[in-house]
């Protein structure tokens, strides 16, 4: 509850636009780590990557069974839980 000893809390201080910066930062570690071709750093920036998600999640109250009921409609529309086509891309093919 004190943004001065928990994390959670200060990025929750800053509000959505520290979370989705953070999130960003994080995911761009995993890249790097994973192009790099180290394993534990991969890992360890991913565990960070679903941390700065959760929190987010909560900030815009998603939760975990929204994101599972999308995955699951997408299954069903593609046959895979894959991410969608960008609009411009379906107007392309139509």
């Amino acid at each position: 509850s004190d943004p001065s000893f928990s994390r959670t809390a200060k990025l929750f201080r800053g509000g959505v636009e520290k979370m989705a910066k953070k999130l960003g930062e994080e995911a761009i570690e995993v890249g790097i780590g994973a192009l790099q071709g180290k394993k534990r750093e991969v890992i360890e920036e991913s565990a960070d990557v679903l941390y700065q998600l959760c929190v987010l999640w909560a900030e815009c109250g998603v939760t975990p069974a929204d994101v599972r009921s999308e995955m699951d409609r997408r299954e069903r529309l593609y046959g895979i839980a894959e991410k969608l086509p960008k609009p411009s891309k379906i107007a392309a093919l139509g």
